[in-house]
């Protein structure tokens, strides 16, 4: 038997869905283009490809948005 490395196991909880790009930026409140450069930064919420499509789970947006909101504020 092999392990699979770093391969997440099923989802659990039926609250965490699978949304598309478009979903997430609607669940963010973002533009559509802010999403995607963040992806491209690989700065935003993690995101997988399901062949050419982009999907997120929302459990990962909420994980994401709770460290966005615990990361210290640079005060200028």
């Amino acid at each position: 038997m092999s392990a699979q490395p770093n391969v997440p196991g099923p989802r659990q909880n039926s609250r965490d869905d699978l949304l598309t790009l478009q979903e997430a930026c609607r669940f963010l409140r973002v533009p559509e283009g802010t999403l995607r450069y963040w992806r491209h930064l690989g700065c935003g919420p993690r995101s997988f490809k399901v062949g050419r499509h982009v999907r997120y789970w929302r459990a990962d947006l909420v994980l994401w948005l709770t460290e966005q909101t615990n990361r210290p504020q640079d005060r200028r």
